[in-house]
């Protein structure tokens, strides 16, 4: 737990999200060092500060991330996008109600963030953090038996987009500072 930070009040499980094919940075996004920290690292570290238990990662390379430190969870649906990898996460840590989900590439969420997260669900299937204009699906907390069961249908009837999945689901938003969800998808997002 990072030093001053309060955990969560209620238990959750974490997911980084590392499978995707980082086809517009060239090169694993997952594995790419921050401040000398891989990404995929920093986003278990943030799960890890919030309070989750266990965090994991979910598709990617999985000799390399378990070489810095990672519990891989292969991806059931390799190639389908972040919707395949959130359905992994949901099948792999099923037996826990809530999960907080970070995709490797917001390297700038911290532990805060995901523990207001997780204060703020209340009864609603999924919380997401939010800029004025942005919805960030892929820093957010699940409830695993509902969203399993909405989006499992939507990936069968063909959907691979999740902001369009995340529609049917009784979601809510808490808002959190622009720079917070900084994406690094191109090789120039470094540079800001």
């Amino acid at each position: 737990m990072a030093a001053g930070l309060p955990p969560a009040t209620r238990p959750f499980a974490g997911a980084v999200l590392t499978g995707g094919q980082s086809l517009r940075m060239g090169r694993d996004k997952a594995l790419l060092p921050i401040d000398g920290r891989p990404m995929a690292a920093l986003a278990a570290d943030v799960l890890r500060g919030a309070g989750a238990v266990p965090v994991v990662a979910i598709g990617g390379d999985a000799v390399a991330l378990t070489a810095i430190g990672l519990d891989v969870v292969p991806d059931l649906h390799p190639g389908d996008g972040p919707l395949g990898g959130l359905l992994t996460a949901f099948e792999a840590l099923g037996d826990h109600e809530l999960v907080a989900v970070v995709a490797t590439d917001l390297p700038a969420v911290t532990p805060a963030v995901v523990a207001s997260l997780v204060a703020a669900i209340g009864h609603d299937d999924a919380v997401f953090a939010a800029t004025d204009d942005r919805l960030e699906p892929m820093c957010g907390v699940w409830r695993v038996e509902t969203c399993r069961a909405v989006l499992g249908r939507a990936f069968s009837d063909g959907e691979r987009a999740v902001h369009r999945a995340v529609a049917s689901l009784a979601h809510h938003t808490v808002p959190v500072p622009v720079p917070l969800l900084r994406n690094v998808n191109e090789p120039d997002d470094l540079a800001r």
